[in-house]
């Protein structure tokens, strides 16, 4: 695909690739088991205990990006396992962001799949984004360029986060509020924000039943900050209008998930950060980090306790 020349490491490494999610812990520790070096993508595999107690030939691991909640960071030390990353760009998410915020906006999903049924011809009414209120529930490196979007949308923007001042918030060119506020004036609400336990659960019944039953909610960044009984039942009974998500508690979404059939959810498949250029820092950072491995040089990309 031309994203990394993994040919550079070709006398040095065998290189395999797993191309499928393996959920079962004794069945990727038979695949991996003879790998002293291993690449994971973002937090999709969970690196706990038991199995780096199964993999005592692994002497590097590395993930993409460098944050990883999936890895037992004290485990792998016990195990004499180094951990380390790569570089990450905030572009991927908040492009991917306000495309699921037009989507829903203009019902993007339902017209296209009109048009390709010969179904009606201009069915819906979009909502305009000028004039619009956007909240912004964690200002870091995504929330500030989906910030910067707004204003070019002519939106007023809000934010919204535990540590966030207003001198911060304006300039990003937002207004700092309180999370109720946040979420009972905005017409979209969109999430990014690391998950924690402070964050996990931010979102529950009582926060969705604050939002207007116009609004939409966005959530780019990690599912479990939004309560999904809570969320699967506020699009349901109406406590708002949509939803556009790219996380999920499991992932690949199974096939009976209420999620896939309400007509008021655009979802796409964890993409936010699937982007060329993205992948090319991945890629690039993690056959840079093994080569320094292999070499007995610093890496500089190295993963310590947070």
């Amino acid at each position: 695909m031309g994203i990394a020349d993994w040919t550079t490491l070709a006398d040095r490494v065998d290189v395999r690739a797993l191309h499928q999610r393996v959920a079962d812990e004794v069945e990727l520790a038979s695949l991996i088991g003879d790998c002293e070096v291993v690449v994971i993508m973002r937090e999709r595999t969970p690196f706990t205990r038991s199995l780096f107690a199964r993999l005592p030939a692994l002497k590097l691991l590395v993930t993409s990006g460098m944050r990883n909640a999936a890895i037992d960071l004290a485990a792998a030390r016990e195990h004499g396992v180094t951990v380390c990353g790569t570089g990450s760009q905030a572009a991927p998410p908040a492009e991917l962001t306000w495309a699921l915020i037009l989507a829903l906006a203009r019902h993007v999903t339902q017209e296209s799949a009109a048009f390709r049924a010969n179904g009606p011809w201009q069915s819906t009414v979009g909502t305009d984004l000028q004039g619009r209120t956007l909240g912004i529930i964690g200002l870091g490196n995504i929330g500030r360029r989906v910030a910067r979007v707004a204003a070019a949308f002519n939106m007023r923007v809000l934010a919204w986060s535990q540590n966030l001042t207003a001198a911060r918030a304006e300039a990003s060119g937002a207004m700092l509020t309180s999370k109720e506020s946040l979420l009972a004036e905005s017409d979209f609400v969109t999430i990014h924000l690391v998950l924690s336990d402070r964050t996990r659960g931010l979102l529950g019944a009582a926060e969705l039943r604050g939002m207007k039953r116009t609004a939409c909610l966005i959530n780019t960044s990690r599912a479990p900050i939004v309560d999904r009984q809570a969320l699967v039942q506020a699009l349901r009974e109406g406590w708002i209008a949509g939803a556009g998500l790219d996380v999920f508690e499991e992932e690949p979404v199974s096939a009976d998930d209420p999620l896939r059939s309400l007509a008021n959810v655009v979802a796409t498949p964890h993409l936010g950060y699937v982007s060329r250029d993205n992948y090319r820092t991945y890629y690039g950072e993690a056959i840079e980090d093994i080569a320094a491995f292999i070499d007995g040089r610093p890496i500089r990309t190295l993963i310590a306790d947070r």
